[in-house]
Formats: structure tokens, C-alpha cells, sequence
């Protein structure tokens, strides 16, 4: 089961659906729905980091203490690009976002949602 904050591997398909990549995501469903379905909804992760000051991402860095349980190598930005996948996609758990990521994962999650 996956749970929200895990940041996990998947393989996610390009939009048109011709190739993939293996790239890091966030969990972001609650785990009720974690439990019910067999999708999860997930944010992608993106080592390109120009955007960080962006009220929409979460600046992820390995290097710091609320960055150190990620499981990410290097300085990453987690976008609110959101994704519906099903959760057999996942190919493991790389580690888990820390309490303070995650608040500021539900800041940029109500900001781009307008909530």
C-alpha cells in the first residue's frame, strides 16, 4: 500500500504515450483512498529546480534535515503536476517526505488547487 508522503519510483508515460521515464512522485492521496482503490494520485518530482520560489512546488534537499528521509540523491523540486496511476506503476518506495515537506506540500497543493 502506498500512503500519503511517500516519495516513490514509477515508470510514468510521456502524454503521448509512445515512451516513458523512471522518475521520482509524492504521494498525495490520503490513505483511506490508498486503502479503496487501486490508484493512488501523485505529484511529480523534477531535479530542475529554477522554479523554486514558485508558491505552486516544494523545494526537496536531501542534504537538510526535512529533506534527509525523501530517499531523493540531489536537490529536487516537487511540482504540482498531478497524476492519477494505478498503484502496480510504482516500482518502490524511495523514502517519505519529512512534517515540515508535507506542510508545504498541502501549501502548494491548496495554492494550485485554489482551496
Amino acid at each position: 500500500m502506498t500512503r500519503r508522503g511517500e516519495v516513490v519510483l514509477l515508470d510514468f508515460p510521456f502524454t503521448d504515450l509512445k515512451a516513458s521515464k523512471i522518475r521520482p512522485a509524492v504521494v498525495v492521496a490520503r490513505d483511506d483512498g490508498n486503502v479503496r482503490f487501486r490508484t493512488t494520485i501523485v505529484a511529480m518530482i523534477s531535479g530542475n529546480v529554477k522554479r523554486a520560489d514558485d508558491p505552486f512546488h516544494v523545494l526537496i534537499d536531501p542534504a537538510m534535515p526535512d529533506g534527509a528521509s525523501s530517499g531523493l540523491h540531489g536537490i529536487s523540486l516537487t511540482c504540482m503536476n498531478l497524476y492519477t496511476i494505478d498503484r502496480k506503476n510504482v516500482i518502490r518506495t524511495l523514502g517519505n517526505l519529512s512534517s515540515d515537506a508535507t506542510r508545504r506540500l498541502n501549501q502548494a497543493l491548496q495554492a494550485t488547487l485554489d482551496l
